[in-house]
């Protein structure tokens, strides 16, 4: 039997990686995919790396997968809790498969599996061949204790930065690490203290909090207010359950889009050719810093295929980066005699510790780094819950008709000048206000991006189209 003819419940491949409810992610689900990632992949050594975040969830689906890889005749390197890019960072080193147990930002009771090859994380294509293995799923799964932890993973990915950033590059600088249930908290502060930072620890939590990097909570951006006064903080730094997108605030507590993070760390690392997803902010066209841009699907594996072809050019310095910030290294970078490998995968330190060390040596702060970007602001949110064969449908409503799709959205038929179906739908409208609906590949949820040259206006537009939609679904029954 192949993986896709096996009954795996509501779990499938989504944005990046395997998602599904924790209920359907049984130890059987878990192995199947498991082995056929190793049955589809080109494994050249005789181990696994296996990690996973700080859900409750994680470690038996490790068990799971750790149980296939040993029936597989391979061995499990076990790296225990680790962010996301620094077991992506071990497979690279090593030269080996890798499988990291996440849900990143997801609902608390969903979770995932990302596979890696020996260069890096998976593509669509791989997707395609891991569907298409065939499986065989003993009677019984005997699973066994996981063991202890080896800890070279954490201790590789901490020496990237302090090597290319150098200790003392952060001395001055004052830093609050949000903590919440990120499996990324203690490295950060970690890194953040050898290269001289004074580190305050802020809201560290025992139980798993989905934070998503696209759609801060209240409750968060009021903190990220109070910390930054009460601490008299230069920086506010943070990433979601998994460790690879960044949550950054400046040094009044305000939470910065990951768009504008990446496209002034790409711009610092000196990057000429740049991939993103169709849903990130226009000011990466509009600041003229790049030569070379290609928007593509939303999801990792579409933005590395991206990064992929622009590698073929040698004279390419590549990075690709998500609307939700997550930053990928396409190309080695050289400074002097030390080299920053390139880490295809989403990484959420390399931003954050670029815009420091940045503020650090130019005596800005955090907020004037941005006063350099053209005035493109973005909101985004989400309606949970959603009923995807109704949000399809009313999708087919509004693109039949742009007139209507016009008066709909901003009360104006002959708005929209722009209508973009690369991922989702998204208009473009005269007054260059975007608006941009697509359905989430990893929950049930309806994502609305909104664009315009103010951040009260872009917010005001997201929050009524929003309204909107959510009443015509309810109307639509």
């Amino acid at each position: 039997m192949i993986l896709s003819e096996y009954k795996k419940g509501g779990v499938k491949f989504g944005t990046s990686g395997v998602r599904g409810l924790v209920s359907d992610l049984t130890s059987e689900v878990c192995y199947a995919f498991t082995q056929a990632f190793l049955r589809s992949a080109d494994q050249k050594n005789d181990f696994v790396v296996v990690g996973h975040d700080l859900r409750p969830s994680s470690p038996s689906i490790a068990k799971a997968c750790i149980k296939a890889i040993h029936d597989q005749g391979l061995k499990a390197l076990y790296v225990g809790q680790v962010p996301t890019p620094a077991l992506a960072l071990k497979c690279l080193a090593e030269q080996t498969l890798g499988i990291m147990i996440t849900g990143s930002h997801i609902p608390f009771d969903r979770n995932g599996l990302k596979f890696y090859r020996a260069d890096g994380e998976i593509s669509k294509f791989d997707e395609q061949a891991i569907m298409a293995s065939d499986i065989s799923i003993p009677k019984a799964l005997d699973l066994l204790d996981l063991p202890d932890a080896e800890l070279s993973c954490i201790s590789a990915y901490e020496k990237r930065y302090i090597d290319w950033f150098s200790v003392g590059s952060l001395s001055g600088m004052v830093i609050g690490v949000y903590e919440h249930s990120s499996v990324a908290r203690q490295s950060l502060k970690s890194i953040l203290s050898q290269l001289g930072a004074n580190v305050i620890s802020l809201s560290p939590s025992d139980d798993f909090i989905p934070i998503d990097t696209e759609a801060f909570r209240q409750e968060d951006i009021e903190s990220g207010i109070e910390w930054a006064d009460l601490y008299t903080l230069d920086a506010i730094c943070s990433t979601d359950g998994d460790g690879d997108r960044p949550m950054f605030a400046d040094e009044n507590g305000k939470w910065l889009r990951g768009d504008l993070i990446s496209v002034l760390c790409a711009k610092y690392l000196g990057v000429n050719a740049i991939c993103t997803p169709v849903s990130s902010n226009t000011v990466l066209e509009k600041s003229f810093y790049f030569d070379v841009i290609k928007k593509t699907k939303i999801g990792s594996p579409y933005v590395i295929d991206a990064m992929l072809g622009l590698t073929m050019n040698e004279a390419n310095l590549v990075a690709g980066y998500e609307a939700n910030g997550g930053f990928l290294l396409g190309s080695d970078l050289y400074k002097e005699e030390v080299v920053l490998n390139k880490l295809p995968t989403r990484d959420a330190v390399l931003p954050m510790i670029t815009l420091l060390v940045e503020a650090n040596a130019t005596n800005q702060t955090v907020s004037e780094l941005f006063l350099s970007l053209p005035s493109r602001f973005t909101a985004s949110h989400r309606l949970q819950d959603i009923d995807i064969a109704s949000v399809k449908s009313f999708f087919i409503e509004l693109t039949s008709d742009l007139s209507e799709a016009g008066k709909f959205l901003v009360g104006d038929e002959s708005a929209v000048v722009k209508l973009n179906e690369t991922d989702g739908i998204r208009f473009t409208f005269r007054n260059d206000v975007v608006i941009h609906l697509r359905v989430s590949g990893n929950a049930p949820e309806l994502r609305c991006y909104t664009e315009a040259n103010s951040e009260q206006m872009a917010d005001q537009i997201c929050q009524d189209t929003l309204l909107k939609v959510s009443e015509h679904l309810r109307l639509m029954g």
